[in-house]
Protein backbone atom coordinates (compact mmCIF):
# COMPACT_ATOMS: atom_id res chain seq x y z
CA UNK A 1 0.00 0.00 0.00
CA UNK A 2 1.35 3.50 -0.85
CA UNK A 3 0.38 6.68 0.36
CA UNK A 4 -2.03 7.08 -3.10
CA UNK A 5 -3.82 3.78 -1.61
CA UNK A 6 -3.76 5.11 1.63
CA UNK A 7 -6.08 8.10 0.42
CA UNK A 8 -8.15 6.20 -1.61
CA UNK A 9 -9.30 3.35 0.90
CA UNK A 10 -11.05 6.51 2.85
CA UNK A 11 -12.95 9.13 1.80
CA UNK A 12 -11.87 12.06 3.34
CA UNK A 13 -13.75 14.51 1.97
CA UNK A 14 -16.12 15.09 4.96
CA UNK A 15 -12.64 15.86 7.06
CA UNK A 16 -14.00 19.24 7.33
CA UNK A 17 -15.51 21.73 9.79
CA UNK A 18 -19.19 22.91 9.66
CA UNK A 19 -18.87 26.47 8.58
CA UNK A 20 -17.01 25.15 5.44
CA UNK A 21 -20.25 24.06 4.86
CA UNK A 22 -22.71 26.11 5.77
CA UNK A 23 -21.02 28.67 4.20
CA UNK A 24 -20.61 26.80 0.98
CA UNK A 25 -24.68 27.24 0.88
CA UNK A 26 -24.61 30.69 1.35
CA UNK A 27 -22.30 31.16 -1.80
CA UNK A 28 -24.53 29.26 -3.50
CA UNK A 29 -28.01 30.27 -2.40
CA UNK A 30 -26.63 33.67 -3.37
CA UNK A 31 -25.20 33.00 -6.76
CA UNK A 32 -21.37 33.06 -5.77
CA UNK A 33 -20.80 29.54 -6.30
CA UNK A 34 -18.41 30.56 -9.60
CA UNK A 35 -16.54 33.62 -7.80
CA UNK A 36 -12.68 33.01 -8.19
CA UNK A 37 -10.83 33.83 -4.76
CA UNK A 38 -7.35 33.31 -3.74
CA UNK A 39 -6.42 31.85 -0.44
CA UNK A 40 -2.77 32.04 1.29
CA UNK A 41 -1.61 28.69 3.95
CA UNK A 42 0.76 30.06 6.20
CA UNK A 43 2.02 30.02 9.73
CA UNK A 44 2.25 32.39 12.46
CA UNK A 45 4.73 31.31 14.77
CA UNK A 46 7.87 28.52 14.75
CA UNK A 47 7.58 25.62 16.99
CA UNK A 48 10.03 25.63 20.09
CA UNK A 49 10.91 29.16 19.82
CA UNK A 50 13.13 27.67 17.16
CA UNK A 51 14.28 29.67 13.81
CA UNK A 52 12.48 27.70 10.93
CA UNK A 53 9.86 24.98 9.88
CA UNK A 54 10.30 22.18 7.66
CA UNK A 55 7.48 21.86 5.14
CA UNK A 56 5.48 18.54 4.84
CA UNK A 57 2.71 17.45 3.77
CA UNK A 58 2.15 18.34 0.18
CA UNK A 59 2.11 14.73 -1.07
CA UNK A 60 -0.79 13.87 1.50
CA UNK A 61 -3.29 17.05 0.39
CA UNK A 62 -2.49 16.19 -3.54
CA UNK A 63 -3.79 13.11 -2.70
CA UNK A 64 -6.77 14.26 -1.03
CA UNK A 65 -7.60 17.08 -3.46
CA UNK A 66 -7.21 14.70 -6.52
CA UNK A 67 -10.21 12.69 -4.70
CA UNK A 68 -11.99 15.61 -3.23
CA UNK A 69 -16.02 14.43 -3.89
CA UNK A 70 -19.02 13.75 -2.35
CA UNK A 71 -20.05 10.21 -1.98
CA UNK A 72 -23.38 8.76 -2.05
CA UNK A 73 -23.10 8.29 2.09
CA UNK A 74 -21.79 11.62 2.24
CA UNK A 75 -25.01 13.18 0.70
CA UNK A 76 -27.07 10.85 2.68
CA UNK A 77 -25.20 12.56 6.26
CA UNK A 78 -25.20 15.88 4.68
CA UNK A 79 -29.82 15.42 4.10
CA UNK A 80 -30.00 14.36 8.02
CA UNK A 81 -28.62 17.65 8.68
CA UNK A 82 -31.42 19.55 7.76
CA UNK A 83 -29.14 22.12 6.85
CA UNK A 84 -29.08 22.22 3.11
CA UNK A 85 -32.05 21.84 0.28
CA UNK A 86 -31.49 18.96 -2.47
CA UNK A 87 -30.59 21.57 -4.72
CA UNK A 88 -27.24 22.08 -2.91
CA UNK A 89 -26.68 18.95 -2.20
CA UNK A 90 -26.93 17.81 -5.66
CA UNK A 91 -24.71 20.61 -6.37
CA UNK A 92 -22.10 18.99 -4.23
CA UNK A 93 -22.63 15.05 -5.52
CA UNK A 94 -20.82 16.06 -8.69
CA UNK A 95 -17.85 18.43 -7.07
CA UNK A 96 -14.33 18.02 -7.87
CA UNK A 97 -11.95 20.44 -7.54
CA UNK A 98 -10.81 22.20 -10.88
CA UNK A 99 -9.00 25.36 -9.71
CA UNK A 100 -5.37 25.93 -9.40
CA UNK A 101 -2.68 25.66 -6.38
CA UNK A 102 0.71 26.61 -5.79
CA UNK A 103 2.61 25.55 -3.00
CA UNK A 104 6.68 25.36 -1.79
CA UNK A 105 8.41 22.03 -2.86
CA UNK A 106 7.97 19.51 0.32
CA UNK A 107 10.96 19.65 2.54
CA UNK A 108 11.69 23.42 2.12
CA UNK A 109 12.62 25.39 5.37
CA UNK A 110 9.90 27.92 5.76
CA UNK A 111 9.30 31.15 7.61
CA UNK A 112 6.41 32.68 9.68
CA UNK A 113 3.90 34.66 7.79
CA UNK A 114 4.66 33.66 3.93
CA UNK A 115 2.61 31.85 2.17
CA UNK A 116 3.46 28.01 1.77
CA UNK A 117 0.29 27.35 -0.15
CA UNK A 118 -2.04 29.43 -2.56
CA UNK A 119 -5.10 28.27 -3.62
CA UNK A 120 -6.90 30.40 -6.70
CA UNK A 121 -10.00 28.51 -7.19
CA UNK A 122 -13.96 28.64 -6.91
CA UNK A 123 -14.89 29.92 -3.83
CA UNK A 124 -16.85 26.44 -2.62
CA UNK A 125 -14.37 24.38 -3.89
CA UNK A 126 -11.28 26.48 -2.28
CA UNK A 127 -13.34 26.95 0.78
CA UNK A 128 -14.73 22.82 1.19
CA UNK A 129 -10.76 22.04 1.34
CA UNK A 130 -9.60 24.27 4.50
CA UNK A 131 -9.41 21.41 6.95
CA UNK A 132 -8.02 18.85 5.29
CA UNK A 133 -5.07 20.87 3.57
CA UNK A 134 -4.57 22.30 7.46
CA UNK A 135 -4.86 19.08 9.36
CA UNK A 136 -2.42 17.44 6.97
CA UNK A 137 0.74 20.19 6.48
CA UNK A 138 0.67 21.31 10.25
CA UNK A 139 1.08 17.77 11.33
CA UNK A 140 3.78 16.87 9.31
CA UNK A 141 5.42 20.02 9.67
CA UNK A 142 5.59 20.07 12.66
CA UNK A 143 7.21 16.73 12.78
CA UNK A 144 9.61 17.25 10.36
CA UNK A 145 10.61 19.99 12.07
CA UNK A 146 11.15 18.21 15.63
CA UNK A 147 12.82 15.43 13.85
CA UNK A 148 15.18 17.99 11.84
CA UNK A 149 16.09 19.54 15.33
CA UNK A 150 17.14 16.18 16.93
CA UNK A 151 18.90 14.95 14.16
CA UNK A 152 20.83 18.66 14.21
CA UNK A 153 21.83 17.70 17.74
CA UNK A 154 22.78 14.32 17.20
CA UNK A 155 25.99 15.99 14.90
CA UNK A 156 25.94 13.00 12.42
CA UNK A 157 24.68 9.89 14.62
CA UNK A 158 21.37 8.24 12.64
CA UNK A 159 18.52 8.85 14.86
CA UNK A 160 15.63 6.13 14.50
CA UNK A 161 12.10 7.43 15.13
CA UNK A 162 10.57 4.96 18.23
CA UNK A 163 6.72 6.67 18.53
CA UNK A 164 4.46 4.42 17.30
CA UNK A 165 3.21 3.65 20.56
CA UNK A 166 2.92 7.17 21.58
CA UNK A 167 1.46 8.40 18.64
CA UNK A 168 -1.99 10.29 18.74
CA UNK A 169 -3.36 7.51 16.58
CA UNK A 170 -2.78 4.84 14.09
CA UNK A 171 -2.40 8.46 11.53
CA UNK A 172 -0.19 10.18 13.24
CA UNK A 173 2.00 6.95 13.61
CA UNK A 174 2.34 6.44 9.79
CA UNK A 175 2.45 9.80 8.79
CA UNK A 176 4.18 11.06 11.41
CA UNK A 177 7.36 8.43 10.84
CA UNK A 178 6.67 10.09 6.77
CA UNK A 179 7.70 13.37 8.51
CA UNK A 180 10.45 12.87 10.64
CA UNK A 181 11.84 10.63 7.71
CA UNK A 182 12.07 14.13 5.87
CA UNK A 183 13.32 15.47 8.71
CA UNK A 184 16.39 13.78 8.51
CA UNK A 185 15.71 10.62 10.56
CA UNK A 186 17.48 7.21 9.39
CA UNK A 187 14.57 4.86 10.11
CA UNK A 188 11.35 4.57 11.85
CA UNK A 189 10.24 1.37 13.61
CA UNK A 190 6.49 1.48 12.19
CA UNK A 191 5.88 -1.10 9.82
CA UNK A 192 3.00 0.86 8.49
CA UNK A 193 5.57 3.60 7.20
CA UNK A 194 7.67 0.89 5.83
CA UNK A 195 5.11 -0.45 4.13
CA UNK A 196 3.12 2.65 2.89
CA UNK A 197 6.26 5.33 1.84
CA UNK A 198 9.48 2.54 1.55
CA UNK A 199 10.91 3.79 4.48
CA UNK A 200 14.17 1.77 6.26
CA UNK A 201 12.50 0.18 9.11
CA UNK A 202 14.27 -0.59 12.04
CA UNK A 203 14.10 -2.98 15.47
CA UNK A 204 15.05 -5.73 17.90
CA UNK A 205 13.90 -6.28 20.75
CA UNK A 206 11.65 -5.29 23.70
CA UNK A 207 12.28 -6.40 27.37
CA UNK A 208 9.57 -8.93 27.49
CA UNK A 209 11.40 -11.13 24.68
CA UNK A 210 14.54 -11.28 27.64
CA UNK A 211 12.08 -11.44 30.63
CA UNK A 212 10.52 -14.88 28.79
CA UNK A 213 13.84 -16.94 28.84
CA UNK A 214 14.95 -18.60 32.22
CA UNK A 215 17.88 -16.09 31.96
CA UNK A 216 19.02 -13.24 30.03
CA UNK A 217 21.87 -15.34 28.47
CA UNK A 218 19.45 -17.74 26.95
CA UNK A 219 17.39 -14.83 25.28
CA UNK A 220 20.55 -13.25 23.89
CA UNK A 221 21.88 -16.37 22.44
CA UNK A 222 18.32 -17.15 21.07
CA UNK A 223 18.43 -14.04 19.67
CA UNK A 224 21.73 -13.95 18.06
CA UNK A 225 21.01 -17.52 16.37
CA UNK A 226 17.70 -16.12 14.64
CA UNK A 227 19.18 -12.74 13.85
CA UNK A 228 23.14 -13.29 13.46
CA UNK A 229 23.79 -10.91 10.69
CA UNK A 230 22.51 -7.98 12.67
CA UNK A 231 22.13 -8.77 16.71
CA UNK A 232 21.33 -6.16 18.37
CA UNK A 233 21.00 -6.46 22.40
CA UNK A 234 18.75 -5.09 25.13
CA UNK A 235 21.08 -5.06 27.75
CA UNK A 236 19.06 -3.23 30.60
CA UNK A 237 16.57 -5.10 31.75
CA UNK A 238 18.03 -6.48 34.94
CA UNK A 239 21.57 -4.54 35.25
CA UNK A 240 23.79 -3.32 32.10
CA UNK A 241 27.24 -3.52 33.94
CA UNK A 242 27.13 -6.41 35.67
CA UNK A 243 24.24 -8.74 33.58
CA UNK A 244 23.26 -7.20 30.56
CA UNK A 245 26.61 -6.29 29.01
CA UNK A 246 28.69 -9.63 30.14
CA UNK A 247 26.07 -11.46 28.99
CA UNK A 248 26.04 -9.80 25.23
CA UNK A 249 30.16 -10.19 24.88
CA UNK A 250 29.61 -13.87 25.96
CA UNK A 251 27.17 -14.14 23.16
CA UNK A 252 29.36 -12.58 20.95
CA UNK A 253 31.97 -15.05 21.86
CA UNK A 254 30.68 -18.09 22.24
CA UNK A 255 27.51 -18.51 19.50
CA UNK A 256 28.10 -15.59 16.93
CA UNK A 257 32.28 -15.50 16.82
CA UNK A 258 31.99 -19.21 15.54
CA UNK A 259 29.43 -18.41 13.31
CA UNK A 260 32.15 -16.13 11.39
CA UNK A 261 29.46 -13.09 13.15
CA UNK A 262 30.09 -10.53 14.78
CA UNK A 263 27.88 -8.47 17.10
CA UNK A 264 26.20 -5.62 15.67
CA UNK A 265 25.17 -3.78 18.88
CA UNK A 266 23.35 -3.01 22.09
CA UNK A 267 21.18 -1.14 23.30
CA UNK A 268 20.74 1.16 26.46
CA UNK A 269 17.21 2.08 27.34
CA UNK A 270 17.41 3.02 31.03
CA UNK A 271 19.52 4.53 33.71
CA UNK A 272 22.57 7.29 33.51
CA UNK A 273 22.78 6.82 30.03
CA UNK A 274 26.04 8.77 29.52
CA UNK A 275 27.90 7.06 32.41
CA UNK A 276 26.74 3.65 31.32
CA UNK A 277 27.87 4.39 27.34
CA UNK A 278 31.43 5.43 28.48
CA UNK A 279 31.56 1.94 31.25
CA UNK A 280 30.11 -0.38 28.15
CA UNK A 281 32.02 1.05 25.65
CA UNK A 282 35.47 -0.11 27.69
CA UNK A 283 33.73 -3.45 28.50
CA UNK A 284 33.55 -3.73 24.67
CA UNK A 285 36.59 -2.78 23.24
CA UNK A 286 38.17 -4.65 26.21
CA UNK A 287 36.61 -7.59 24.72
CA UNK A 288 37.90 -6.50 21.51
CA UNK A 289 34.14 -5.74 19.90
CA UNK A 290 34.91 -2.28 19.16
CA UNK A 291 33.07 -2.26 15.93
CA UNK A 292 30.21 -3.08 18.21
CA UNK A 293 27.89 -0.30 18.33
CA UNK A 294 25.87 1.49 21.18
CA UNK A 295 22.36 2.71 21.18
CA UNK A 296 20.40 4.90 23.41
CA UNK A 297 16.90 5.31 23.87
CA UNK A 298 14.42 6.36 26.62
CA UNK A 299 12.14 9.50 26.00
CA UNK A 300 15.18 11.36 24.63
CA UNK A 301 15.03 14.99 22.34
CA UNK A 302 17.11 17.26 21.09
CA UNK A 303 18.10 18.97 24.43
CA UNK A 304 19.19 15.32 26.44
CA UNK A 305 20.75 14.03 23.40
CA UNK A 306 22.87 17.31 22.96
CA UNK A 307 23.57 17.30 27.09
CA UNK A 308 24.48 13.27 26.62
CA UNK A 309 27.08 14.27 23.90
CA UNK A 310 28.41 17.32 25.91
CA UNK A 311 28.89 14.67 28.84
CA UNK A 312 31.35 12.18 26.44
CA UNK A 313 28.44 9.70 26.08
CA UNK A 314 30.28 7.15 23.64
CA UNK A 315 26.54 6.47 21.86
CA UNK A 316 26.56 5.77 17.83
CA UNK A 317 22.91 5.96 17.35
CA UNK A 318 19.78 7.39 19.03
CA UNK A 319 16.26 5.92 19.09
CA UNK A 320 13.77 8.62 19.79
CA UNK A 321 9.94 8.37 20.74
CA UNK A 322 7.05 10.32 22.39
CA UNK A 323 8.72 13.26 21.93
CA UNK A 324 9.53 12.92 18.60
CA UNK A 325 6.14 11.80 17.17
CA UNK A 326 3.67 13.99 19.35
CA UNK A 327 6.70 16.98 19.15
CA UNK A 328 5.89 16.88 22.96
CA UNK A 329 7.32 20.55 23.51
CA UNK A 330 5.30 21.88 21.17
CA UNK A 331 2.56 19.98 19.86
CA UNK A 332 0.62 22.27 18.25
CA UNK A 333 1.13 23.57 14.65
CA UNK A 334 -0.22 27.01 14.15
CA UNK A 335 -1.11 26.94 10.31
CA UNK A 336 -4.32 29.23 8.95
CA UNK A 337 -5.62 29.24 5.96
CA UNK A 338 -6.62 32.76 5.02
CA UNK A 339 -8.93 34.78 2.09
CA UNK A 340 -6.49 37.25 0.44
CA UNK A 341 -8.11 38.32 -2.99
CA UNK A 342 -11.57 38.21 -4.60
CA UNK A 343 -12.52 38.76 -8.01
CA UNK A 344 -14.77 40.61 -10.06
CA UNK A 345 -17.21 39.88 -12.91
CA UNK A 346 -14.40 41.17 -15.49
CA UNK A 347 -11.86 39.48 -13.82
CA UNK A 348 -9.69 41.96 -11.39
CA UNK A 349 -8.14 40.87 -8.82
CA UNK A 350 -9.37 42.59 -5.37
CA UNK A 351 -7.25 42.28 -2.38
CA UNK A 352 -8.53 41.54 1.07
CA UNK A 353 -7.07 42.10 4.28
CA UNK A 354 -7.86 40.95 7.79
CA UNK A 355 -7.39 43.45 10.75
CA UNK A 356 -6.63 42.85 14.49
CA UNK A 357 -5.58 44.11 17.35
CA UNK A 358 -2.83 41.41 17.42
CA UNK A 359 -0.50 42.80 14.75
CA UNK A 360 0.64 39.63 13.85
CA UNK A 361 -3.14 38.67 12.79
CA UNK A 362 -2.92 41.13 10.35
CA UNK A 363 -3.00 39.49 6.96
CA UNK A 364 -0.69 40.13 3.76
CA UNK A 365 -3.49 41.05 1.10
CA UNK A 366 -3.51 40.26 -2.78
CA UNK A 367 -2.92 37.44 -4.89
CA UNK A 368 1.33 36.98 -4.26
CA UNK A 369 4.25 35.16 -4.56
CA UNK A 370 7.41 34.43 -2.67
CA UNK A 371 10.84 34.79 -3.98
CA UNK A 372 14.09 33.02 -1.97
CA UNK A 373 17.52 35.60 -2.40
CA UNK A 374 20.15 33.92 -2.27
CA UNK A 375 24.44 35.66 -1.61
CA UNK A 376 26.31 34.70 -4.69
CA UNK A 377 29.60 34.84 -2.81
CA UNK A 378 27.98 31.99 -0.36
CA UNK A 379 25.19 30.92 -1.81
CA UNK A 380 23.14 30.94 1.33
CA UNK A 381 19.82 32.53 1.99
CA UNK A 382 19.36 36.08 2.88
CA UNK A 383 15.72 36.61 3.02
CA UNK A 384 12.27 35.58 1.64
CA UNK A 385 10.55 38.57 0.06
CA UNK A 386 7.06 38.52 -0.41
CA UNK A 387 5.93 40.48 -3.71
CA UNK A 388 2.84 40.97 -5.50
CA UNK A 389 1.96 38.39 -8.28
CA UNK A 390 2.83 40.70 -10.98
CA UNK A 391 5.94 41.50 -10.12
CA UNK A 392 9.33 40.55 -11.81
CA UNK A 393 12.68 40.55 -9.95
CA UNK A 394 15.63 41.70 -11.61
CA UNK A 395 19.15 40.80 -9.74
CA UNK A 396 20.80 43.46 -11.59
CA UNK A 397 19.23 45.74 -10.02
CA UNK A 398 19.42 46.68 -6.11
CA UNK A 399 16.18 45.65 -4.14
CA UNK A 400 15.02 46.91 -0.85
CA UNK A 401 12.72 44.99 1.11
CA UNK A 402 11.01 45.69 3.98
CA UNK A 403 9.81 44.38 7.02
CA UNK A 404 5.57 43.33 7.07
CA UNK A 405 4.43 46.30 9.11
CA UNK A 406 7.03 49.07 9.57
CA UNK A 407 8.28 51.26 6.94
CA UNK A 408 11.30 52.59 8.61
CA UNK A 409 12.32 48.65 8.74
CA UNK A 410 13.99 48.12 5.75
CA UNK A 411 17.29 46.82 3.68
CA UNK A 412 18.70 46.98 0.21
CA UNK A 413 20.63 44.42 -1.26
CA UNK A 414 22.88 45.82 -4.01
CA UNK A 415 22.56 44.45 -7.65
CA UNK A 416 24.76 41.74 -8.59
CA UNK A 417 25.52 40.24 -5.41
CA UNK A 418 22.31 38.32 -5.22
CA UNK A 419 20.32 35.24 -6.56
CA UNK A 420 16.20 34.25 -6.49
CA UNK A 421 14.07 31.26 -7.15
CA UNK A 422 10.65 31.48 -6.82
CA UNK A 423 9.67 29.51 -3.73
CA UNK A 424 5.85 28.41 -4.50
CA UNK A 425 5.67 26.02 -8.00
CA UNK A 426 2.30 25.19 -9.63
CA UNK A 427 0.77 21.65 -8.34
CA UNK A 428 -2.99 22.11 -10.06
CA UNK A 429 -3.47 23.92 -12.81
CA UNK A 430 -7.82 23.42 -13.44
CA UNK A 431 -7.75 20.76 -11.48
CA UNK A 432 -5.32 19.20 -13.26
CA UNK A 433 -1.93 17.63 -11.26
CA UNK A 434 0.62 19.12 -13.02
CA UNK A 435 3.91 18.51 -10.68
CA UNK A 436 5.62 15.12 -10.28
CA UNK A 437 5.25 13.73 -7.45
CA UNK A 438 9.04 12.77 -5.93
CA UNK A 439 9.78 9.88 -3.82
CA UNK A 440 10.25 10.41 -0.13
CA UNK A 441 14.22 9.97 -0.53
CA UNK A 442 14.29 12.45 -2.93
CA UNK A 443 12.02 14.92 -0.77
CA UNK A 444 14.18 14.01 2.10
CA UNK A 445 17.70 14.60 -0.23
CA UNK A 446 15.95 17.45 -0.70
CA UNK A 447 15.64 18.92 2.30
CA UNK A 448 18.92 18.46 3.49
CA UNK A 449 20.39 20.60 0.49
CA UNK A 450 18.13 23.17 1.48
CA UNK A 451 19.12 23.35 4.64
CA UNK A 452 22.78 23.51 3.77
CA UNK A 453 21.72 26.94 1.52
CA UNK A 454 20.27 28.20 4.94
CA UNK A 455 23.18 29.65 8.06
CA UNK A 456 23.79 27.75 10.92
CA UNK A 457 22.68 30.46 12.63
CA UNK A 458 18.87 30.09 12.08
CA UNK A 459 19.05 26.17 13.51
CA UNK A 460 20.08 27.05 16.88
CA UNK A 461 17.99 25.99 19.60
CA UNK A 462 18.54 28.66 21.93
CA UNK A 463 17.98 32.47 20.56
CA UNK A 464 18.10 31.40 16.66
CA UNK A 465 18.50 34.24 13.82
CA UNK A 466 15.38 35.45 12.86
CA UNK A 467 15.19 35.43 9.18
CA UNK A 468 14.10 38.25 7.26
CA UNK A 469 10.84 37.76 5.98
CA UNK A 470 10.08 40.50 4.21
CA UNK A 471 7.58 42.57 1.63
CA UNK A 472 8.60 44.90 -1.51
CA UNK A 473 7.29 48.32 -1.77
CA UNK A 474 4.49 47.82 -4.12
CA UNK A 475 3.05 45.05 -1.44
CA UNK A 476 3.61 47.37 1.62
CA UNK A 477 1.97 50.30 0.46
CA UNK A 478 -1.08 48.26 -1.06
CA UNK A 479 -1.54 46.82 2.90
CA UNK A 480 -1.37 50.18 4.28
CA UNK A 481 -3.40 51.60 1.81
CA UNK A 482 -6.20 48.84 2.69
CA UNK A 483 -5.04 49.12 6.75
CA UNK A 484 -5.96 52.65 6.17
CA UNK A 485 -9.54 51.58 3.98
CA UNK A 486 -10.95 48.95 5.98
CA UNK A 487 -10.21 50.02 9.46
CA UNK A 488 -13.67 51.72 10.28
CA UNK A 489 -15.30 48.89 7.70
CA UNK A 490 -17.03 46.69 10.01
CA UNK A 491 -19.05 49.64 11.89
CA UNK A 492 -22.21 50.63 11.05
Amino acid sequence: MNQIQACEKRNLTLVMDLYELTMAYNYYKNGLKDRIVYFDMYYRKNPDEGGYVIFAGLEQVIECIKDLHFSKGDIDYLRSLHLFDEEFLGYLSTLHFTGNLYSVKEGTPVFPNEPLMTIEAKIIEAQLIETVLLVTVNHQSLIATKAHRIVMEAKGRPIMEFGARRAQGYDGATYGARAAYIGGVAGTATVSAGEAFGIPVVGTMAHSFVQLFDTEYEAFATYARTYPDNCVLLVDTYDVLKLGVPNAIKVAQEVLIPMGKRLAGIRIDSGDIAYLSKKARMMLDVAGLHDCKITASNSLDEYIIRSLLNQGAQIDSFGVGENLIVSKSAPVFGGVYKLVATTKENGEIVPKIKISENTDKITNPGYKKVYRLFDKETNKAIADLIASHDEIINPLEDITIYHQSNIWKNKTIEAGTYEYEELQVPIFKDGQLVYPLPTINEIRQYAAVQAEKMWDEIFRLEYPHIYYVDLTKKLLDQKIELLEKNKYKGKK
